[in-house]
């Protein structure tokens, strides 16, 4: 079974990308930032979002990105599915912070439960099928919507996402120019995905 080992994006200072991380969000091994002159204008085509277990964990997320120096995109706030909220980090990435629970049932802490990427695709059949092809294996399959992959040892869950639909999520305009900005460590490869996605063999 295929395993994505970690997420590296672009970054004009990938020193303070790397303390942003750390800062905001306590990941290290999991997402690291590479030094780029060539960064993406708009919507890079992707999102990672941060699943936690409830509103009080989301809140302190967020402000804890906010006060290390993300932008908010979308105020946290409930709805239908939970409980959630937009950040942009300062390289440029889009982070969701989200809950399935809308009411607080312990004490408030910093604990992500799952960190996952999810890749915004013109086809996600066809993109499906390029993963599958790829060694990994389906989990959910909601037909031209929605597809993500059983990956219980990995460190950052894969979901794709139609990118109109990603996007609209997110709160930002699909319309993006240049480099997704983006490459993504697996334990096989490098290939590139039919959208264009980098990914890079690593070591663990």
């Amino acid at each position: 079974m295929a395993s994505l080992t970690s997420v590296i994006l672009d970054a004009a200072d990938p020193t303070a990308a790397d303390r942003f991380y750390a800062d905001a969000f306590g990941l290290d091994a999991q997402v690291s930032a590479r030094a780029s002159t060539t960064l993406p204008t708009g919507f890079r085509g992707f999102t990672l979002s941060l699943v936690v277990s409830q509103p009080s964990v989301v809140n302190g997320l967020i402000d804890a990105a906010v006060a290390a120096g993300a932008t908010t995109v979308k105020p946290a706030t409930k709805s239908l599915w939970g409980y959630g909220g937009v950040v942009r980090a300062p390289d440029g990435a889009l982070w969701k912070v989200a809950t399935s629970a809308k009411k607080d049932k312990g004490p408030a802490t910093l604990e992500i439960d799952q960190l996952v990427l999810l890749l915004g695709v013109e086809d996600v059949l066809a993109t499906k099928k390029f993963y599958v092809g790829q060694g990994f294996t389906v989990g959910k399959s909601y037909g031209r919507k929605y597809v993500d992959f059983e990956m219980p040892s990995s460190p950052v869950k894969l979901a794709l996402y139609g990118r109109k639909a990603l996007a609209k999520d997110a709160g930002v305009s699909p319309e993006g120019t240049g480099p997704h900005g983006i490459a993504i460590g697996c334990d096989s490869g490098p290939f590139t995905d039919p959208d264009g996605f980098e990914w890079v063999k690593t070591s663990g």
